[in-house]
């Protein structure tokens, strides 16, 4: 049965290359270390500018996107990127980085509306079974934008040891951004899509902005949203350390685009690996959950002991002269083996947390909220993390930091599994006209 335009799996498909063409190639160009520069201090200025103004309207996005609709939101949203792609030529130009931190700001507002559409769109569209598959889809086609923005860099710069990104990566860059933000008026309305089984993914079909207000307010007292508060936190801190400090610090320009090819490849296998798990219907939902939080704790503690070796080897940044090449085997081997592996481990974190909200409820006005929720506490350790970066706090105190808070987030993110159910279907309201359902994808939190 071929796909139909109105279908869900078409729609996360269409989302999919919105952020192949948007996310992607700004998750390649930030890969590269300081936005693709010599220099890293506006690059890392401009993520702090970015992911603080991302904190704001990542929480706003879900009721941005509820009020405004998917198609408009995302495709003003997809010009931002582009703007902070082509502020890196006025700063190869110049050399003042003004430019770049004020469109990083701006970018922020844009990424958190994007995101919380993608999110809804992602998590509420399938039915509970194929949650796992419609994360593994959108991650695949999303992560091959990273693996394109990794060739254009690797190959323009190709002679190239050291110094910054030529104008025509920046330049490529743009256009392609732009493309993905015409893409999203692709996408059509989610009152028009239904599953394959018939049922329509929208639930409730009206909202205003003083119940979007409201609901925002809400999730700051709801349990299960402060339960993994440690969690979206740590979800963007770790970038910071592997971009800058692994592929930035010790690879030259040409080997950071050549790694990233291979990171956000190992990205599109690590989720497509997981989905298998999280939709297996062998165990009960819960059974899944532990068994998938099992995977991301050894993995990522393994990740991180991998990156201490690492730092004791090779103490980040290394000088100009004595960066790694691809060519050099000896000494690249290990080194972007473990690069390959943090790519993995981000995409088994990612789909897990993806997951674990998607198995709140199958409201998507209520998961328009909690994915931005999700973005904005993901975006405020990101500005953190990254201005820590621009401060020069020593590699080694990063990664340290980064193991504590992972550390951190174990307990309560445990928490949370532990209270999924096995289905979350709304049970009907709990007031007349109101829009909120009980849910009864999780246990009632004491």
């Amino acid at each position: 049965m071929g796909l139909r335009y109105y279908s869900a799996m078409t729609q996360v498909i269409i989302v999919g290359f919105v952020c192949f063409l948007c996310p992607g190639m700004f998750n390649a160009l930030n890969g590269t270390g300081g936005g693709g520069q010599l220099d890293t201090t506006t690059g890392n200025n401009a993520n702090t500018a970015l992911y603080s103004t991302f904190v704001v309207f990542g929480i706003l996005g879900g009721a941005i996107v509820n009020l405004c609709g998917v198609r408009w939101t995302i495709f003003v949203s997809g010009f931002t990127y582009a703007l902070y792609s082509g502020s890196y030529i006025y700063l190869n130009h110049t050399g003042s980085g003004s430019f770049t931190i004020a469109a990083g700001a701006i970018l922020g507002i844009g990424a958190g509306i994007l995101w919380a559409a993608q999110g809804m769109i992602m998590v509420s569209y399938p039915r509970e079974e194929e949650k796992g598959r419609y994360i593994a889809v959108f991650w695949i086609i999303f992560n091959l934008g990273g693996m394109l923005g990794g060739i254009l860099p690797f190959a323009i710069n190709y002679k190239k040891d050291n110094g910054s990104l030529d104008d025509g990566v920046y330049i490529a860059f743009v256009v392609l951004e732009c493309l993905g933000a015409f893409l999203g008026l692709a996408l059509a309305p989610p009152s028009k899509i239904t599953r394959d089984d018939g049922s329509s993914v929208v639930l409730v079909k009206y909202t205003n902005l003083g119940t979007e207000t409201m609901e925002i307010l809400k999730l700051f007292i709801n349990p299960l949203m402060l339960a993994l508060l440690p969690m979206c936190f740590n979800s963007n801190f770790f970038y910071t350390y592997q971009f800058d400090n692994i592929n930035g610090g010790l690879f030259n320009v040409r080997t950071r685009g050549f790694n990233n090819i291979f990171y956000w490849g190992a990205q599109m296998i690590g989720s497509y690996a997981i989905s298998f798990l999280l939709d297996t219907p062998r165990f009960s939902r819960k059974t899944r959950g532990m068994i998938a939080f099992a995977i991301v704790f050894v993995f990522f503690n393994a990740i991180w002991g991998g990156s201490l070796a690492l730092n004791i080897k090779y103490p980040s940044p290394l000088p100009l002269a004595d960066r790694i090449d691809f060519k050099d085997s000896s000494r690249a081997g290990g080194a972007i083996t473990l690069y390959v592996f943090c790519g993995i481990g981000d995409a088994l974190y990612q789909s897990f947390a993806y997951w674990i909200i998607g198995a709140l409820s199958n409201d998507n006005q209520l998961l328009a909220r909690y994915i931005g929720f999700y973005k904005g506490m993901q975006s405020f350790g990101g500005a953190i993390a990254w201005q820590l970066a621009a401060k020069k706090v020593s590699h080694r105190n990063q990664l340290v930091a980064n193991w504590v808070l992972f550390a951190i987030s174990v307990p309560s993110m445990l928490y949370v599994v532990w209270k999924i159910k096995d289905h979350s279907e709304p049970i009907g309201p709990k007031d007349e006209g109101s829009e909120h359902y009980e849910e009864k994808g999780v246990e009632q939190a004491a």
